[in-house]
């Protein structure tokens, strides 16, 4: 396997990742065009742009008397937190926020989505699905896709949609667009825009409701599908719904904003990790950094903590050397909500490793003598190969890669803590 001489990504990292001549890969040469992009971008000009289309759509709500001024998509973790934070302090419009459950929670990601709304003081709409839907569709999709969290990435990408149709609110204010920050698929300079076809790639694997009912062997009803439906496109046309990135517009450092609402909002951070380094996101679905990206792992050979390290590497917060250190210790991890998938979904682990069997990337994986899978390579074997030096980015004084919030009682040291069940609401 290849692996980029800068970062720690592979060759087949998905969605799509290009290594150069160097042996540099996309998203390391996107990051680097953006830095350099962000200097000479005039951030400012940007800023008024954003501030006249928040402008705009706040003046046509409140003339036709409607109290919500846009929509904002929040989980309560640190993206959406600073989101709110911005549009309403900062430009003081009164967002609706819309909230989807998946019912695959963490005490955590309830207790920041709370905090969210104590801080900002605004109203949300949550749209929570069966306990019974999650499970069938998580059982369904691991099967056609090998995902488990399949809802809840339909969910948070449509709900909100359809929540903008429904209360007659146009503008709906997405955070970073997140794909340019990993393989570098897209520009700051793209002004990239949320549609249903980015929708349908990138968070629906491909597979809309309507599709799924159509086969043969799905098992699922429209009642569990209930909030992935679309809005159609003259309800979109009739409303005028459009989606933005506020990373656009702004400056935008994952980190930077953790840290903003760490200090300011009360955010809380988890203890540690079983898969990653990162203690600050991803932490309202138990599954997120728990078995969701197991199974990429099984699948694909890396994790998120490859993802993670990566954007250190990128921010010269972190050496290559210790982004590798970090893969070696977290990637392989079986991690503990398995058994609680498991023991919900009435599944056994042979089951459910027959079924990512199929998915297993070869170019990765191969079965030993004793008829194991074992990964033919790592990360790890490519820390000295020809390139790395030439490849390096200077490290910034004083970083610090690892963050989290202060332990300020003794509840927040529970937050983490191994669950036996979900928490539903």
């Amino acid at each position: 396997m290849e692996y980029c001489k800068r970062c720690v990504y592979p060759a087949n990292a998905k969605p799509g990742i290009i290594l150069d001549d160097d042996g540099i890969c996309s998203g390391c040469r996107s990051f680097e065009s953006r830095t350099t992009l962000k200097e000479q971008v005039d951030w400012a000009s940007r800023e008024k742009m954003f501030r006249k289309i928040l402008t705009e759509a706040a003046e046509k709500q409140r003339a036709k008397g409607n109290p919500y001024d846009c929509i904002i998509p929040v989980s309560g973790g640190k993206d959406s937190t600073y989101q709110v934070y911005v549009v309403k302090e900062k430009y003081g419009l009164n967002p609706l926020l819309v909230s989807y459950n998946h019912t695959f929670n963490t005490p955590l990601g309830i207790r920041n989505l709370a905090n969210l709304i104590e801080q900002t003081d605004c109203n949300l709409v949550r749209y929570s699905t069966a306990p019974g839907s999650a499970i069938r569709i998580a059982k369904y999709m691991l099967k056609l896709v090998g995902d488990v969290t399949w809802h809840y990435h339909a969910g948070i990408m449509t709900f909100p949609m359809r929540a903008a149709v429904q209360h007659d609110v146009p503008l709906v204010v997405w955070g970073e667009e997140g794909f340019s920050e990993l393989v570098g698929m897209y520009n700051d300079d793209d002004f990239v825009e949320f549609t249903k076809k980015k929708r349908q790639e990138h968070s629906m694997r491909g597979f809309e409701p309507e599709d799924l009912l159509q086969r043969d062997d799905c098992p699922l009803t429209r009642y569990d599908l209930a909030p992935f439906f679309y809005p159609s496109d003259e309800d979109l046309e009739r409303v005028g719904v459009r989606g933005i990135y506020m990373s656009n517009f702004l400056p935008w450092d994952g980190r930077d904003q953790a840290e903003f609402v760490i200090n300011n909002l009360n955010f809380a951070t988890a203890p540690e990790r079983e898969r990653t380094f990162n203690t600050y996101a991803k932490l309202d679905d138990i599954h997120a950094n728990g078995l969701h990206d197991y199974l990429k792992y099984l699948k694909f050979g890396y994790g998120r903590a490859t993802d993670d390290a990566s954007n250190e590497v990128r921010h010269g917060r972190m050496t290559r050397e210790q982004a590798i250190d970090m893969v070696e210790k977290h990637d392989h991890v079986r991690p503990f909500d398995l058994d609680l998938f498991l023991e919900a979904s009435g599944m056994t682990e042979d089951e459910l490793l027959a079924m990512i069997e199929p998915m297993r990337d070869p170019s990765i994986w191969a079965k030993n003598d004793a008829g194991e899978w074992v990964t033919k390579d790592s990360v790890a074997n490519h820390r000295n190969e020809d390139g790395v030096e030439e490849a390096r980015i200077p490290m910034i004084e004083n970083a610090r890669p690892f963050l989290h919030s202060p332990p300020s009682d003794d509840e927040r040291s529970n937050f983490f803590e191994k669950q036996s069940h979900y928490v539903l609401l």
